[in-house]
């Protein structure tokens, strides 16, 4: 096998210079972006393991090292995503802080940033026959973002069930999303967010980010 060389730090690094686990990571994530080119263009069902090892340039062997089938590689996808997603939203905030809407900036958002560094995965939602579990994992995610890791505070302390609210905000944001995925990203990050702000100002007036459990 050909060894191949990384430039890092000025020098030239052979590929069994580098530890195991990280070309294990680096093999699972070219496996992981074959299948997801492979999902846009024969749609899943019609993906196989030789169609994603062929694309990746890999061996059946080595795809096996690492996953059972297709569906073991699709689920460790999804459930990598998805819990990227929660991770990002918590950047921006100190836990127990207050936070006023009135002071929402662009960094406030950055699960925006995140879905649009990361929009080659996030496009599989405009696919009917995609990964499996994505079309509701997706929006699950966001409301349990918002169950989980915030406490709202209501303009004038208007009293809501706060269980219908947080679904009620958390289902908005996500059609917010999806449109603007569906759209290919016709609007700027800057341009999303600054409509999401404003529109998080009429129902919210503040919150507290309270972390992951």
């Amino acid at each position: 096998m050909v060894n191949l060389s990384i430039l890092r730090g000025g020098f030239f690094l052979k590929s069994e210079q580098i530890p195991a686990s990280q070309r294990q990571n680096r093999t699972k994530e070219h496996l992981k972006q074959a299948l997801i080119e492979l999902v846009k263009e024969k749609g899943y069902h019609s993906v196989t393991v030789k169609n994603i090892v062929d694309y990746a340039s890999y061996n059946r062997s080595t795809f096996y090292t690492h996953y059972l089938d297709k569906n073991e590689l699709a689920g460790d996808l999804l459930v990598s995503m998805l819990r990227g997603l929660e991770v990002s939203v918590g950047r921006p905030y100190v836990p127990g802080h207050k936070v006023y809407t009135a002071k929402l900036d662009a960094p406030s958002f950055n699960i925006v940033s995140y879905i649009y560094k990361n929009r080659n995965f996030f496009e599989l939602i405009n696919y009917d026959d995609t990964l499996p579990g994505l079309h509701t994992g997706f929006p699950q995610t966001i409301l349990k973002i918002y169950e989980e890791q915030f406490i709202f505070e209501t303009i004038n302390n208007t009293p809501v069930n706060m269980d219908y609210f947080k679904r009620y905000t958390a289902y908005g944001f996500y059609g917010l999303l999806q449109n603007w995925i569906q759209s290919g990203f016709r609007e700027t990050q800057e341009k999303f967010i600054e409509e999401a702000i404003d529109l998080t100002k009429t129902h919210i007036y503040s919150f507290k980010y309270i972390g992951q459990n």
